[in-house]
């Protein structure tokens, strides 16, 4: 019995087609189980076995699914083979099948090569990347917590990048924990310079806090009232203190400088409401005074002084309505004096016509001087007040 690629001969030995050996065959076995047909079929059988599973794996490679470097290792072990194999096929296309995976797999392995050194290249220069942040935020940063969190972020982003050999990493590691270290103890040098300048503020801010609460209980309203705003002024430009110490600090100062200025109001609510009540006083003389019937300007004349003296007696009014109410008050007194003037010059007249002609000039004089003032010229004004008093000095008194 025969095929293409062996045979079986009478003696049941078993041969297969190599054209690697002399006479061009090569014994394999011997097949004594059955009929030679069954025997050749069996030996085709597992060449199709190992033919099946070069073509497996040469799909798996084509694929992607195949390891090229283990599949290269299969196709020699397979291709090692041949050569002794128990099968009966076409062992040279198998060969030249084999040769053509092995060349596949090499070019595979290289192409994986180049993709690992590419990957590796990729994880190295992204290490690199988070090793000069890390570093700049070492030298630079002055966002403590922001940095603080990112350097942390940094370690989980570290652990993520995988393909690096353990030298480089190791080396890479080494730089970026200097780096973190570096920032730390700028950190704490930091922190600590700040709990120094927050030391000398809290002692600066309870100056304040002791002054301020030495001078609200002050009754020097004006002169407390500017020292508060001083102080105020020194608080703003002091450096502050931690927070809980500062907020604490603020509230004791801000209640010393609330329980002053609640004192003032206080007192300048009841001296406005007693000035208030002076004022209305005060218009009631007035209003006495200019009613005054001055067609008897003795009787005015005395009437008057009582009004005046009870006048001077109330205290104070308040600042706007000063002026308005002395400005009534003397003329009111005015309108008496003109009255008793008025009487005087009649009775001079009637009996001295010396005087009476005197005290007509010094009329005229005095109407001169109200026109002088009327024209606002200054020397005219001094020229007519001269000539009043020479006039007025010629009167007997």
């Amino acid at each position: 019995m025969s095929s293409p690629w062996g045979r079986i001969d009478a003696d049941g030995t078993v041969y297969v087609k190599d054209a690697g050996t002399d006479g061009g065959e090569r014994v394999i076995g011997s097949w004594q189980a059955g009929d030679a047909d069954a025997g050749l079929a069996y030996y085709v059988r597992k060449y199709e076995d190992l033919e099946t599973e070069v073509s497996l794996l040469a799909k798996r490679l084509s694929s992607g699914a195949g390891d090229p470097i283990a599949t290269r290792k299969h196709a020699l072990e397979l291709k090692e083979q041949l050569p002794t194999a128990a099968v009966i096929g076409d062992l040279a296309g198998l060969a030249t099948k084999l040769d053509a995976l092995l060349t596949e797999a090499e070019a595979k392995a290289g192409e994986a090569s180049a993709a690992r050194e590419a990957a590796r290249a990729e994880a190295i220069a992204a290490k690199e990347q988070l090793v000069a942040e890390a570093e700049q935020i070492a030298e630079h940063a002055t966002s403590w917590k922001t940095s603080g969190d990112r350097l942390r972020a940094i370690v989980d982003e570290w652990k993520q990048i995988k393909g690096v050999d353990r030298k480089t990493d190791d080396a890479l590691w080494k730089r970026f924990a200097a780096a973190r270290d570096a920032f730390g103890k700028r950190r704490g040098q930091h922190f600590a310079q700040l709990d120094a300048e927050r030391g000398t503020a809290k002692q600066a801010k309870e100056k304040l806090v002791a002054r301020a609460e030495e001078l609200s209980t002050s009754d020097d309203w004006k002169g407390t009232a500017a020292a508060m705003r001083d102080l105020m002024t020194e608080w703003k430009a002091a450096p502050r203190a931690a927070r809980d110490v500062e907020d604490a600090l603020w509230a004791r100062f801000r209640a010393a400088q609330d329980a002053f200025f609640a004192r003032r109001s206080g007192t300048f609510a009841e001296r406005d409401a007693e000035q208030v009540e002076n004022l209305q006083k005060k218009e009631a003389i007035i209003a006495q005074a200019e009613a005054l019937d001055v067609s008897n300007p003795k009787a005015a004349q005395v009437a008057l002084r009582d009004l005046q003296e009870a006048f001077d007696g109330i205290g104070h009014v308040p600042r706007d309505a000063m002026r308005r109410v002395d400005e009534r008050m003397r003329a009111a007194e005015q309108r008496v004096r003109d009255a008793l003037d008025a009487e005087w010059r009649t009775n001079t007249t009637a009996s001295n016509p010396f005087l009476a002609a005197l005290r007509e000039r010094l009329s005229e004089a005095e109407e001169k001087l109200e026109r002088a003032r009327k024209s606002g010229d200054a020397a005219r004004i001094a020229k007519a007040e001269a000539e009043v008093e020479q006039r007025r000095s010629l009167l007997p008194q």
